[in-house]
């Protein structure tokens, strides 16, 4: 059965009869949101929490089963969450959820699913389960959050304060919630924060460095792009943070496409949320580079890219940075 991500945040408790739910999704931030109001809301503290992975249960279906069905010494009832998973064991969930006991919630975590995904369809179609779909929050979403989490302490920021910190956060509420709990401890005893307060509490070396190189990558400027890959190479590499900034931009190139009949000048000046004005000559030049077809392959390369670097970590590296590299290598042939 398919709810909507703001019901179940809502009212978690009213959902909990259905003891088995589906989120998928590319919000890992509402993914974590959601287990959170499932676990506090809906249970009492008497409670024992296991964790699996898909690969954990394909290798030892047997341990999976015994986890699930043998009961606990400790404890009343069980939640069990199950990370990336994927269709290769929607028959195994279809078989435990046929025979699924009371005192047990099943937290299945995935990736973006397509429509003809069969463990999608099964949760859609089967009204003792529950499918929520996870996707990107908006800039109203963040903006929401934000708001309701300065109010909570009281913390005042003008308009522009609050689109800085909303931009910078990358569409990923995790980023914002992290942002806002700096802000929240400098302002202990300061209720107001100023733009340049919150420019100095947030971190801007490695955005700054990773922004630039994505932007070189869809702009096919290799010597630049390579100068900067020669020094980001070399450190510990957010993956998950990367992909979020080139699918944040690829979407916003998209969006820009779409009015492409308007002066180009104007669309950039009035287009939300607002756009620096070092940026604008990049984006002109990435609007003339990628057509509308090229971006919406790309927003599908970049997922099954992300789903590969989850399953192979031990070689991540070097696919992510591949991958980063055939992009430049392509608009660099399309320009």
């Amino acid at each position: 059965m398919i709810i909507k991500s703001y019901e179940i945040l809502k009212k978690p408790a009213s959902f909990l009869k259905n003891n088995i739910f589906l989120l998928y999704g590319e919000n890992e931030g509402l993914k974590k949101d959601i287990k959170k109001s499932i676990i506090e809301k809906g249970q009492n503290t008497d409670i024992e929490l296991l964790s699996f992975y898909e690969d954990d249960i394909t290798n030892n279906q047997e341990n999976f089963y015994n986890s699930i069905y043998a009961s606990s010494l400790f404890a009343k009832t069980k939640i069990v969450t199950i990370n990336n998973t994927t269709d290769k064991i929607s028959k195994l969930i279809e078989s435990v959820s046929e025979k699924f006991p009371d005192n047990i919630t099943i937290i299945i975590l995935a990736d973006l699913l397509e429509k003809k995904s069969k463990l999608r369809n099964f949760f859609e179609k089967n009204k003792k389960n529950l499918c929520v779909a996870c996707y990107l929050d908006t800039m109203r979403d963040l903006e929401i959050i934000a708001k309701t989490e300065l109010k909570k302490n009281n913390v005042t920021m003008s308009q522009e304060c609050l689109n800085f910190l909303i931009e910078k956060s990358n569409s990923d509420r995790n980023n914002l919630k992290n942002e806002i709990e700096k802000i929240k401890a400098f302002t202990l005893e300061k209720k107001k924060i100023e733009i340049d307060d919150l420019k100095s509490l947030i971190n801007f070396s490695g955005e700054y460095k990773s922004d630039s190189l994505i932007n070189e990558c869809l702009c096919g400027n290799i010597l630049e792009y390579k100068k900067i890959l020669s020094e980001v190479y070399i450190n510990t590499i957010n993956q998950t943070f990367l992909f979020r900034i080139l699918n944040n931009k690829i979407h916003r190139l998209l969006n820009l496409k779409k009015n492409e009949n308007k002066n180009i000048e104007n669309l950039l000046n009035t287009f939300k949320p607002p756009i620096f004005w070092k940026e604008k000559p990049v984006i002109q030049k990435q609007l003339k580079i990628w057509d509308i077809k090229k971006l919406k392959d790309l927003i599908y390369e970049i997922n099954e890219v992300e789903l590969i670097c989850k399953k192979k970590p031990h070689v991540s590296k070097i696919i992510f940075f591949d991958f980063f590299t055939k992009i430049c290598a392509k608009a660099n042939s399309y320009s």
